[in-house]
């Protein structure tokens, strides 16, 4: 019989690939000749989907996704509230769970969406090689989770990137996010309450990290932390404006209204060196 090219492909699955950045990561997927697979809890119509909750029993997991070659995690509960303790008591039990199953039944290669409050309440430029010390609760859980992946590589040979993501925006985001926010006020009221903007972060548009994601699964899927940056430090105001002139909305800012998150740094921002060269 003549093998087809399908038979060829390598199994890509997805968790949480019905998500804001899970339908990016999906979407750039399908330009890569492998098998995709997307496990979500809210199903598609799709051949490629099947039902995945984190928190159910993960005997079993491993098969009933098709025993992928790699695997690209992004699910995770209890957003955008970073301090809720179910980050800890739920969320972090259950990933280990699912993920270590994975792990014991043959899983080669896993990528796994991180975060930047893994740095803690620091300012500047954040760069890979620097200690962790998180200071919310999702923070400390995602921090925990790469620790325990960490050590089980020490038990068994497998491909970890973990991807440390600074401030995505796009289609498809929540409502109450900053850009959604902002064209529902020049929709609206035209005014958007804000804080006084002079924060600084690292904002990336969410089909740069996408793209960044996929090819750093597919291009050998082994390379321990990774900053997903733009690398480029601006204001929350610079970038407010910069969406209004972008899209051409007449709005007025109502700057200082809401305070300044206690839970952040006021200035800091990604180092984009290493991902240059894992993507070079």
């Amino acid at each position: 019989m003549k093998v087809q090219p399908e038979d060829l492909r390598e199994t890509v699955v997805v968790t949480g690939a019905t998500g804001f950045l899970g339908r990016h990561v999906m979407a750039r997927l399908r330009e890569e000749p492998v098998k995709i697979v997307a496990a979500a809890r809210a199903l598609e119509d799709a051949p490629e989907s099947r039902h995945l909750d984190i928190r159910d029993d993960p005997k079993g997991a491993y098969e009933k996704l098709g025993c992928p070659d790699r695997v690209i995690h992004l699910a995770w509960g209890g957003l955008p509230n970073f301090r809720k303790e179910s980050h800890l008591v739920e969320e972090l039990p259950a990933h280990k769970a699912f993920l270590g199953e994975l792990l014991a039944a043959g899983l080669k290669s896993l990528t796994v969406a991180g975060t930047c409050l893994e740095y803690g309440i620091r300012e500047g430029e954040l760069w890979e090689g620097m200690e962790a010390a998180p200071d919310t609760a999702y923070g400390i859980s995602k921090d925990r989770l790469r620790r325990w992946l960490e050590q089980r590589r020490e038990q068994s040979a497998f491909g970890l990137t973990w991807g440390r993501i600074f401030y995505v925006y796009g289609e498809g985001q929540s409502e109450r996010a900053l850009l959604p926010q902002l064209a529902a006020a020049a929709k609206g009221t035209g005014v958007l309450d804000m804080s006084g903007g002079e924060q600084v972060r690292d904002f990336v548009p969410v089909t740069e990290v996408a793209d960044a994601l996929v090819r750093l699964t597919l291009g050998g899927g082994d390379h321990g932390v990774v900053n997903i940056c733009s690398g480029r430090p601006k204001t929350v105001r610079e970038q407010v404006e910069e969406w209004l002139e972008e899209n051409g909305w007449e709005l007025k800012l109502n700057l200082g209204r809401y305070p300044y998150p206690d839970y952040e740094a006021m200035s800091f921002w990604g180092s984009r060196e290493k991902l240059k060269q894992c993507l070079s």
